[in-house]
């Protein structure tokens, strides 16, 4: 059967189920919309959370950042296994037995103020677009390679999804939609690792496989060293990254993480305290499965990906010799060749192959080759989409297009989860926190939840504009995302369960100069042209969310120690909630 065939297959069969789940699960009830009835059992939720934790940005792109930048990557591997830790040990059973599900309502009313619950709703909306942003691309590219479409036209397919199945159903068609989806992708994850492990080391688990030693005798970390060597690159386990901007980067994705709205909002939707703390342990063994295999996968498509392009000889391959997968992915836009010396060969190493992405003109080279316009100077003739990796990884190993149809189905799996989810925090914010809470109160439940689909859709809408113009790779949106949660709602979330003296003015003084900071550094470097030698004390703007996060708590507690301290009954909540025992169930209003 064909590939084409095969993923239509694939991807139409596991949107069917989908949209299906969200027929049969439809929400008709605002605490059904927000969070499932409260009944959902914590295996089925420690599915859910690990299908709404692992999104775009950890199936299709942290494999190809780890796989680009060696060493640095882990990074991103480091901070959002401890984040989720952190967040799952640290602050679910908390907020759970406050009995708030949303995160602008937990602020809201633990700093007894809405003018802080707005905030925080701002905080919210701002984390999950720039989040929900890398989602969609992660669609868009998926579509494009597979539909044969381009990237914009994927992102709109994605768009109509998500819209189907997160409007109509709520968190209660998502969760278990969410179970669904991660059963395909932790298979479309695994089954192809599994396959690349045996042929590339003969280890099964993949977890082993860096380590192994290949034909040559040496292992594949040593192979991937003189590769990258031999080519240009700096040694794959060096790294360029300063130890103090990787220090920043992995408190800021590990500290945002515990402030994610989308991932804090699973832990209301079991009945019970205990269930949440079981669910949570049960996401984080979900959630490992895939982490552990990442290193392997990136690693071992790393060493296929220069093979195959520069040939067993390392002196390059005929343009026409390429393989399909090449020319495949050259025509979806993410890989492109410039033949600079003429000599008809593909050949891959250290450089800027193009002046930013590759600017494709009409019509074909002498090679056949898409033509482009904005070459550079170096040497490199390859650009190489990072994104791509784990999606090119079965095609380049030349596995059976089952296994190939099956990643892509993963992949769209992964971004839908999480962008539904994302998707529902943005509209629970507005319909619940600001207009339910904040601007009018006497609105019924069934107004709250038109007010809800409402939002939804205009979200999806916001949503789909940042996917077809991100300012960046998916892992690397997905970053800022983090630090802007780091910078903002994390501190106002820790101080509120830890701090009794913490009140509305420390809290809203932090929040704003958290996200405040952040976002300036984020568009001056990211928009504004700012230069790496420009950064402050060497922190990229994905680990800068760590410096926002310091001078939030700064601020906050110096303000609130030179300010009133909260009600009584406010510390007497405070500490009541971080003693073990009973909880209210949660509710909506």
């Amino acid at each position: 059967m064909s590939l084409d065939l095969l993923t239509y297959l694939f991807i139409g069969g596991s949107f069917a189920l989908y949209i299906g789940i969200a027929i049969w699960a439809r929400a008709g009830s605002t605490k059904e919309f927000y969070v499932a009835g409260g009944g959902v059992p914590p295996v089925a939720n420690g599915m859910a959370t690990a299908a709404d934790w692992m999104s775009a940005a950890s199936f299709i792109s942290l494999a190809g950042i780890v796989s680009f930048i060696g060493r640095d990557g882990t990074a991103y591997l480091m901070g959002w296994t401890g984040g989720y830790v952190l967040l799952a040990m640290l602050l679910a059973p908390y907020l759970r037995k406050f009995g708030k599900f949303t995160v602008p309502d937990f602020i809201g009313d633990r700093y007894y103020s809405n003018t802080a619950r707005t905030i925080a709703v701002i905080c919210t909306i701002v984390i999950s677009f720039t989040y929900v942003a890398g989602q969609m691309r992660g669609v868009g590219i998926v579509f494009s390679r597979y539909l044969h479409v381009d990237i914009n036209t994927g992102v709109v397919i994605g768009m109509a999804i998500v819209f189907f199945y997160a409007v109509l159903g709520g968190m209660k068609g998502i969760t278990y939609t969410q179970v669904a989806q991660y059963c395909v992708l932790i298979l479309a994850f695994m089954v192809p690792a599994i396959f690349l492990s045996m042929q590339v080391t003969g280890h099964f688990l993949p977890q082993t496989g860096l380590g192994a030693t290949l034909e040559s005798g040496k292992s594949v970390l040593t192979t991937l060293n003189e590769l990258s060597v031999e080519l240009g690159f700096a040694e794959y386990t060096a790294g360029k990254k300063t130890t103090i901007d990787i220090f920043f980067l992995t408190a800021a994705l590990m500290c945002g993480t515990a402030g994610l709205p989308h991932v804090i909002v699973r832990f209301f939707t079991v009945p019970r305290v205990k269930d949440a703390r079981i669910s949570a342990g049960w996401a984080l063994l979900f959630i490992a499965i895939l982490y552990t295999t990442v290193p392997a996968v990136a690693g071992f498509g790393r060493v296929n990906l220069i093979q195959t392009i520069n040939g067993p000889d390392n002196a390059g391959t005929e343009y026409a010799e390429m393989p399909s997968w090449f020319k495949n992915w050259e025509n979806s836009g993410l890989i492109a060749w410039a033949d600079k010396n003429g000599d008809g060969k593909v050949h891959y190493e250290a450089g800027a192959a193009f002046d930013g992405k590759p600017a494709f003109a009409e019509g074909r080279g002498d090679s056949g080759e898409r033509v482009t316009t904005n070459a550079s100077a170096s040497s490199n003739e390859v650009y190489v989409d990072r994104d791509i990796m784990v999606l090119a990884n079965p095609e380049i190993a030349q596995l059976p297009n089952w296994v190939i149809a099956l990643v892509a189905a993963g992949a769209v799996a992964a971004a839908l989860s999480t962008a539904a989810g994302l998707l529902l925090v943005i509209s629970t914010s507005i319909s619940h926190d600001l207009m339910k809470k904040t601007i009018n109160p006497n609105i019924t439940d069934k107004q709250e939840l038109m007010y809800a689909r409402l939002a939804a859709i205009v979200a999806i809408l916001i949503a789909g504009y940042f996917g077809i113009n991100p300012p960046g790779f998916v892992a690397q949106v997905v970053a800022l995302a983090f630090g802007l949660a780091a910078s903002s709602v994390f501190p106002a979330i820790i101080l509120g369960i830890f701090n009794t003296r913490m009140n509305t003015q420390g809290a809203i003084a932090g929040m704003l100069v958290g996200l405040i900071s952040t976002m300036a550094y984020i568009i001056y470097f990211k928009f504004m042209g700012g230069s790496s030698d420009q950064w402050f004390l060497g922190i990229s703007p994905e680990g800068f969310g760590t410096v926002g996060m310091i001078l939030n708590l700064i601020v906050a507690t110096v303000v609130s120690k030179m300010t009133p301290p909260p009600p009584a009954e406010i510390q007497h909540i405070v500490e009541d909630i971080r003693i073990p025992r009973g909880a209210g169930a949660a509710h909506s209003h």
